[in-house]
Parts: structure tokens; C-alpha cells; sequence
């Protein structure tokens, strides 16, 4: 039995893993980390896994923290935003609602295929110098109490082997090895399934109709490469393009609304599809010989006591928490808990108590989580309103670039004399964020359902591109206070905006404390009555 030592030992080598052994070495060059991974490289492409839409923080952290950025311009796609359609039982996109952009906004963001990025990243970690071992099995870890050294045992290579190490992190995904060893897995009541499949072809959504008007309304005219929405009550249809040429389709449901059983297999996803969502039953069926794989995971959304801990550990990824897949945040979130885990990691090098620090980034983390958390709980039901749905979209959106976005994009997430300065302001609007969640349940209860033919584009609307453009301005201290003290009050007069223009069309309404001193601007579409 061989036996050797390391600085970290990471538990599992899919894309949390992989990132975070690259970013220690980028942050600590001499470091010496061991990535330990079931699955036998090379990976499969198109059919590996999915979380194959990016977003702002985590298109960031991917080609900006991370230094990918060659890599995901030649081998994915640079994405067309987000898209929505309210197309339930409907073959004629042109003549329902619409949201989205028709040029693309100003930060980059991609669509990507797991395999080919995975495989990309074991090739750096090990260019780089670190061990990574794919075809790993863990067998067992045991935790040291004091200065002590963790002790993982592992097979690999028809032998077994100790790894000793300083920290150990889990990113094994639903292997969920920390979380199941100290007993940390947690409800976050929201329960939605989802299922899955790739087809080897591209579904180009702008050739699904002969509107000529219609297809030109995005320049240039590809909505295909948009995470496209095809949505209706308790549930969403994803297609999202892959850069080797396959298309990924999935469809996420409030479990209630939608069961599982309905849809768990391909066959039932397929009937299920020729009555919600006509148009993509059509375009799949007639690529049934195409069928890649097909996959669905029931419950998907969890949580988790505890991510860092004092004691040298740590649990990133979908190995701790996950979310939703609606708004894409599972890259984010991993860039996130990487950075924390970094920070950590340094105040250990440096012989600082980690325990204070593993206490207070926790907090953080966990507070963007159910933060985020509320964008998904319990909103299901509101998918199918065309006039609801686009708002809060736009809202959510306002919500995570002119927060969240901020904090990341300044590289502050450890900065925690910024968060005491603005606890005053992040406390304000998360509860305003969590009444405006409220609130919208509220209006689709009341609103008279409408699905116009029109196109909503949020790039039409100034202050929306604008928080866009400018997510990386250079700031210093007090301009990025500045920065955020500002979009506090531009939400607060969105979220007025919003009220005032809802009791427009439902004056029965009941309105939201806290919007009343605000001035509420006309931020938003005129959607007509």
C-alpha cells in the first residue's frame, strides 16, 4: 500500500473539483494538491452532465478568475442571453410573448459541454503539476483531530493507497462523502424534478416557424444559441446548444404540478412534451435516431449544515448545496465556494485560527443561498403568466447583477469590513427581494391571463444594460460602496415601479410595505392591457 502526503486532497475531479485545484495553484504556486475522480478520463462529449448554461459570476470566474477564456471561445458557445417563451400547447412562437434580447448583452457569458470542459481542466490541473487521478475510488476518510493530517484511502490502478493531507475538500458531487460522514444533509423545501436528454443536432429554434419578421427580430438572427425557456405553469423546457454539436433538452417541474412518473422515462418525456410543448416534441421526434442519453434526477434542490469547517475540511459544490437550474446558478455558486475555500486555506498558511473565518464565510454563503433560494420557492406556479413571469424576470435580474454580481465582479466575497459597513443595506434588500418574491405570487393570483405577440427586450431598457456593461468597472473602496448603495436604491424604485404598474391591471391588489417612499420610476415594459 503506497502511501503519500499532500496540502489537499480534493474528492472528486468534475468541474468544482477541477477548478478549485486550479485556483489554489494559481493563488499558491508551490501547493501540492491530489484530485482524486471516479470517472475515467476522457470523458464523453455532449452526453456527460449537465449544467451546461453560464451566467455572469460564473462566466466570470471561468474566464476571468480562472483564466479560460481562450478555451471557452473556441471550444463552447458565447451565449445569447436568456429566452422565454409562453408557449404552452402553442406552434406558433411569433404569436406568443417573448423575452429577450436582440442583440447580445455586453458580458460574455457560454454555453458549455461538460465534457469537453472537464476534460480541458484535467489537462491543465495536470499541466500544471497536480495529481489528478481519474479512475479513482475513495474507500474511506478519517478525519484528524489538533495539527493532525487527514488520512483518505482510495483505489486506483488495481491498488490500494493512503493520501495524507492538511484539507480535504468534497466536490464528489451526489457521492455527497462529507455530508453523508457527518450527517449534514438538509431540506431546503423545494421540491422539482427534472429530466434530461441530448440529441446529436442542432434544434434551431429560428427556423420553427416561416415568419420571416419574425426570425429577424434578433440581430443576428440565432436565437439557438439563447438558454431558450419554453415555459407554462409549474414547469420549463430548456435547450440549451453545445459547442460539439449536440443540443441539450430538459424539462424542470414543480412536483406537484408535474410528476416525475409523468415524464421518467423517454417515451413519457416525449407524450408529455406533444401536449405541453408541441414544438419541441416535433423537432425531437423527428431526431429520435439521435438520441444521445436520457437521465432525470428527482427532488434535485438540497442543502446542507454545514460547507467549511475550522477543523481543515470543506464541501464545495453540488456536494453541498444546490439550487434550481432556472437562472443557471450552479456555476456561480461553485466559483464562490472555491474563492471562500481558497481564503481559507491562505489564513491557514499564514497560521491565522480558521475556525472564526470558516464560521463568518459560511454566513455569507449560506445568505446568498437563500437569497438566490427565493428566486425558486414556491414561484413555479407563476411560469405560465406572460406578463407576471416576464417582470419578475427582470426584476431577479436586477436583484443578482446589482448585488450579488457586484460583490463578486470587485472581488470582495472576503471582505468582511464591507459586508459590516453595508449589513444596513444588504439586510434591506434582501427583505425587500423576499416581499417582492410575495408579491409576485400575489399578482399572478389575480392577473387576468394575457400572451400577447410581442417581443420584450431587455436590452431596450437602459438602466438594465447599463448594470450589465459596467459589472467590470475597476472600483475602489468607497466607489464600490457607492455602487451598491445606489443599486439598493434602484431596486427599492423598481420595486415601486412594479407595484404601481401591477395595480394598473388589478387594483384589487394588495401592495408591498416598504415601496412607498420610493419614487417609482417608469423602469419597465408598458405591457399592454
Amino acid at each position: 500500500m503506497s502511501e503519500t502526503r499532500h496540502d489537499v486532497v480534493i474528492l472528486g475531479g468534475g468541474l468544482a473539483g477541477l477548478c478549485l485545484a486550479l485556483q489554489l495553484r494559481q493563488r499558491f504556486p508551490g501547493i501540492a494538491v491530489c484530485v482524486l475522480e471516479r470517472r475515467s478520463h476522457p470523458l464523453p462529449l455532449a452526453a456527460h452532465k449537465v449544467g451546461e448554461s453560464s451566467v455572469e459570476i460564473g462566466a466570470h470566474y471561468f474566464d476571468t478568475v480562472l483564466g479560460l477564456g481562450e478555451h471557452l471561445r473556441k471550444e463552447h458557445i458565447y451565449k445569447f442571453g436568456f429566452r422565454f417563451f409562453y408557449s404552452e400547447g402553442r406552434e406558433d412562437l411569433p404569436n406568443v410573448t417573448e423575452l429577450g434580447v436582440r442583440r447580445v448583452m455586453p458580458r460574455p457569458t457560454y454555453q458549455l459541454d461538460r465534457g469537453v470542459l472537464e476534460n480541458h481542466l484535467g489537462e491543465e490541473v495536470r499541466r500544471a503539476g497536480m495529481d489528478f487521478l481519474d479512475g479513482a475510488i475513495v474507500r474511506s476518510v478519517d478525519m484528524a483531530g489538533g495539527n493532525a493530517d487527514h488520512v483518505v484511502t482510495y483505489d486506483y490502478a488495481g491498488q490500494r493507497h493512503v493520501a495524507k493531507a492538511r484539507w480535504v475538500v468534497d466536490a464528489a458531487g451526489r457521492a455527497n462523502i462529507l455530508k453523508r460522514k457527518f450527517d449534514l444533509a438538509e431540506s431546503n423545501g423545494h421540491d422539482a424534478n427534472s429530466v434530461w436528454f441530448r440529441i446529436d443536432d442542432k434544434l434551431e429554434i429560428d427556423q420553427w416557424c416561416t415568419d420571416e419578421r419574425w426570425r429577424r427580430e434578433c440581430s443576428p438572427p440565432e436565437r439557438w444559441r439563447s438558454t431558450n425557456h419554453l415555459c407554462g405553469p409549474g414547469y420549463w423546457v430548456w435547450l440549451i446548444p453545445l459547442g460539439s454539436g449536440a443540443h441539450s433538452v430538459g424539462i424542470v417541474c414543480d412536483a406537484k404540478m408535474h410528476p416525475l412518473e409523468t415524464m421518467n422515462t423517454f417515451d413519457k418525456a416525449m407524450e408529455w412534451l406533444k401536449t405541453y410543448q408541441p414544438l419541441v416534441w416535433r423537432e425531437c421526434d423527428r431526431r429520435r435516431h439521435k438520441l444521445l442519453d436520457f437521465k432525470f434526477l428527482r427532488d434535485f434542490s438540497h442543502s446542507c449544515k454545514q460547507v467549511f469547517s475550522g477543523d481543515r475540511w470543506a464541501i464545495t459544490g453540488e456536494a453541498g448545496v444546490f439550487l434550481d437550474p432556472f437562472y443557471s446558478p450552479g456555476n456561480d455558486f461553485i466559483g464562490i465556494s472555491n474563492t471562500y475555500i481558497c481564503a481559507l486555506i491562505e489564513h491557514d498558511r499564514k497560521g491565522d485560527p480558521v475556525g472564526a473565518y470558516a464560521k463568518f464565510y459560511q454566513q455569507l454563503y449560506f445568505s446568498f443561498y437563500e437569497s438566490t433560494m427565493s428566486l425558486y420557492r414556491d414561484q413555479y406556479a407563476l411560469f405560465g403568466d406572460a406578463e407576471v413571469m416576464s417582470t419578475k424576470v427582470i426584476w431577479d435580474y436586477a436583484y443578482y447583477w446589482g448585488v450579488l454580481c457586484q460583490i463578486v465582479f470587485q472581488n470582495r466575497l472576503t471582505d468582511l469590513r464591507l459586508f459590516a459597513d453595508l449589513r444596513a443595506e444588504l439586510e434591506s434588500v434582501r427583505e425587500l427581494n423576499l416581499g417582492m418574491q410575495a408579491f409576485f405570487r400575489r399578482w399572478a393570483a389575480l392577473n387576468p391571463p394575457a400572451n400577447q405577440a410581442v417581443m420584450l427586450d431587455q436590452g431596450e431598457l437602459p438602466w438594465f444594460r447599463e448594470l450589465n456593461a459596467t459589472l467590470h468597472d475597476p472600483l475602489d473602496d468607497n466607489s464600490v460602496r457607492v455602487r451598491i448603495r445606489g443599486n439598493v436604491d434602484m431596486l427599492r424604485n423598481l420595486a415601486a415601479g412594479i407595484v404601481a404598474q401591477a395595480q394598473q391591471d388589478c387594483p384589487a391588489i394588495e401592495g408591498l410595505a416598504g415601496t412607498g417612499d420610493a419614487e417609482a420610476t417608469p423602469l419597465l415594459f408598458e405591457f399592454a392591457a
